[in-house]
């Protein structure tokens, strides 16, 4: 049986993003070769050659454009993405977008019915559902062992006295900086998986960091679809974080504090293919209780490296994309009914 030849990729921007969440993903993964890297960042370019030996970094998008890719992966600044995404596209590529897909609803909308009048494929990197505590508390929810889940609540609350160096610490609202664009998109995208869609919203965004540029602490109300609510807060200004979900049913409950490792661990060199990797071992257990009785519930693994496992077959023809480039469309456009709730003081209804 001949061997399946691996995917070409192109990772433009080694940051954060491009380094960690994309490129380390990527290496692991024998179904991806990663072809190229664009970064203009010296420093950040030894990076790149050094943990993906057998491609070529180069500082110029436009050296994209002449190899015959399978994948484009996206990760440079939010207000970029659009405009680096559809010239991917138009290149002949599949297009992953990290997250927000782009600054404003209007754009992604347009930058998803590009990709579908052409019939690109176009995916957006929601890693955090691939998070053990939202898969536990997915399994939960669907099990009925909480009754009618009424509530969620979730936290993302990572203290930071100031944003790390690069284009984030400049950055206001209209570039795609702040808070409610880094980690919004993840926690819409998780409770509207857990309980619909959104139908009204209310909001209270705030910079409270002397050196702010953007946003840096949100609480979001959301009625859903049925009555449902979620309460979700996002900070970098929290000194003792809440819990990060805690999902209430009409016969029992769910709690569990901490974050799901697999960010620290790809940081810090952990290889997702480690037997260890996304598995928080019993140091993170939460709560439930059901039927009066209270037991600890064990943290599922977590599966970030699902998303390029899943997205290889959907290229190959063999199942679909890991998700809808539509699912954050609806993300930005409950964003932007928060924005609006905040300037105007009322609750938006969609």
């Amino acid at each position: 049986m001949r061997a399946v030849e691996p995917l070409r990729v192109g990772i433009v921007g080694y940051g954060l993003a491009g380094r960690v969440f994309h490129g380390a993903l990527l290496a692991a993964d024998p179904a991806w070769q990663v072809d190229a890297v664009v970064t203009r960042d010296p420093d950040r370019a030894g990076q790149a050659a050094a943990a993906h030996p057998g491609a070529e970094v180069v500082a110029d998008v436009d050296e994209l454009w002449r190899r015959e890719l399978d994948l484009v992966v996206v990760a440079t600044p939010n207000d970029t993405h659009v405009e680096t995404a559809t010239r991917a596209l138009r290149a002949g590529a599949a297009v992953v977008v990290d997250k927000p897909l782009a600054t404003s609803a209007a754009d992604a909308r347009g930058l998803v019915g590009l990709a579908e009048s052409l019939g690109r494929p176009l995916t957006v990197y929601q890693n955090r559902r691939g998070g053990g505590d939202f898969l536990t508390a997915t399994r939960l929810t669907g099990s009925g062992e909480l009754g009618d889940v009424h509530t969620v609540e979730s936290r993302f609350e990572p203290w930071k006295l100031e944003n790390r160096a690069g284009w984030k610490r400049r950055a206001t609202p209209a570039d795609g900086g702040g808070i409610l664009f880094d980690l919004g998109p993840h926690l819409v995208d998780q409770v509207m998986r857990l309980l619909g869609p959104v139908r009204a919203v209310h909001a209270e965004i705030a910079t409270r960091r002397p050196t702010g540029t953007a946003d840096d602490d949100v609480f979001l109300s959301f009625e859903h679809e049925g009555g449902r609510r979620s309460r979700l807060a996002m900070s970098h200004v929290a000194a003792l974080p809440g819990p990060r979900f805690r999902v209430l049913g009409s016969a029992g409950a769910y709690e569990v504090h901490g974050l799901d490792p697999q960010e620290a661990q790809l940081a810090s060199g952990v290889a997702p293919t480690d037997p260890a990797f996304g598995v928080d071992a019993g140091r993170r257990a939460g709560v439930v209780v059901s039927d009066g009785a209270r037991r600890d519930e064990p943290t599922d693994p977590g599966c970030y490296p699902a998303f390029y496992s899943q997205l290889a077959g959907a290229l190959r023809g063999e199942g679909e994309l890991p998700v809808d480039p539509w699912d954050a469309v609806r993300a930005l456009e409950v964003i932007e009914a928060a924005r609006r709730s905040a300037d105007e003081g009322r609750v938006i209804r969609l």
